[in-house]
């Protein structure tokens, strides 16, 4: 009778284990037939901006902190690169760039132009620092005052060759532990680099590109420009620290930026202005319209607020330029027409629209800085 009793509480026990069973098997399907919606905005913004930035956005930043160098005396004149490497001024550079220079001077991406003053320079390695106060203040490309860098990495050289300012390549560390000597300067545990480098680049920052941070100074060339070295910037950080900490700048000698501005090589004149409208219309490409605001001249941009001038290219996908043609008209003031076309979205419509016009820029020095003054579209 006692083994008979047990019968009932188990069947119940079971009876109630199936009824769970099928109460979380409905509950299950119910919930796989719902369609899951997320009303969150924050979620879909968050995704958007975590794609990286293209190529072309990551050179044109980098191309603000990179300033070309000419350092000359009365028997010749030498033309390098160097990069802003902290908020005081000071600029990065090879030795070679500015020895024997009596008056050193930087042009940077906006082809502003400043006298510069040497606060270090080494004899035997090939590495130098000059301060411009007037760029006090701006921030710079971050630098990799740590780790080396690895063979197989890719890299962006960036530089003036030959006077090209803003000159990109690409490549990969290619080679490391290189050791020779040139011209009495010691290269020691310098990169070997695949990015083409050749006389101006010198003094310019070699770029890691997955990080974006400096990683060495462009140095040396082949002949024939297939291989380049770049001095590991690990190595000459802390003597770079040191000059920095030690300048001061009431003692420093700087030459007056009249002096260094010139109108006696109309071919020159006429480069510099190019450079600045072509700099103004890739600003506008990658949407920098800050940078691209900051070349107007003063009365243009008192008739032109930012945030209105910002409207007239909000909408623009893309932009292209051809050949400028230019050539320098009264009070040494340069006119350079320039057809461009662009595409551009349709406000409030899902629709975009491509038209070609040419544009008239009129550039000239504006307290000491080549400026546009004016520019227009005749055929508009």
């Amino acid at each position: 009778m006692l083994h008979n009793k047990r019968y009932p509480p188990i069947i119940i026990s079971i009876i109630i284990l199936i009824i769970g069973l099928v109460a979380v098997l409905k509950i299950y399907d119910n919930w796989r037939s719902e369609e899951i919606t997320i009303n969150n905005p924050t979620v879909h913004e968050v995704t958007n901006d975590s794609t990286s930035m293209d190529l072309k956005t990551i050179i044109h930043e980098a191309e603000k902190s990179v300033v070309q160098i000419e350092g000359q005396n009365e028997f010749s004149k030498i033309t390098g690169s160097g990069f802003l490497y902290n908020e005081k001024g000071d600029i990065i550079t090879n030795a070679h760039v500015i020895q024997n220079a009596d008056a050193i001077s930087i042009r940077t991406s906006n082809a502003e132009i400043y006298p510069a003053a040497v606060i270090g320079v080494s004899e035997e390695v090939d590495v130098a620092v000059i301060r411009v106060p007037q760029l006090a203040g701006l921030s710079p490309l971050p630098v990799a005052e740590e780790s080396l860098a690895e063979i197989g990495d890719e890299v962006i050289a960036l530089g003036s060759p030959h006077g090209f300012q803003n000159t990109v390549t690409l490549g990969i560390i290619s080679g490391t532990e290189r050791n020779f000597s040139v011209e009495g300067y010691d290269y020691s545990n310098v990169y070997q680099i695949s990015a083409q480098i050749s006389q101006g680049n010198s003094g310019g920052p070699l770029i890691k590109r997955d990080t974006g941070e400096i990683i060495g100074i462009n140095s040396v060339g082949t002949q024939d420009g297939t291989i380049g070295f770049s001095i590991p910037i690990v190595d000459i950080i802390d003597q770079v620290t040191q000059w920095s900490n030690e300048a001061q700048n009431d003692q420093l000698e700087f030459s007056s930026v009249t002096d260094l501005i010139s109108f006696s090589d109309s071919d020159e004149v006429i480069e510099n202005a190019e450079y600045v409208t072509s700099y103004f219309l890739e600003s506008i490409s990658v949407r920098d319209y800050v940078g691209a605001y900051t070349l107007l001249g003063s009365s243009t941009q008192l008739e032109l607020t930012y945030q209105e001038f910002r409207d007239r290219f909000i909408n623009i996908i893309s932009l292209e330029f051809s050949d400028l043609d230019s050539s320098i008209i009264e009070n040494n003031r340069i006119q350079t027409s320039v057809e461009v076309t662009v595409e551009q979205n349709i406000p409030q419509e899902e629709d975009t629209f491509k038209e070609t016009h040419t544009f008239v820029f009129t550039v000239g020095y504006e307290n000491d800085q080549l400026k546009i003054l004016d520019y227009s579209s005749p055929d508009r």
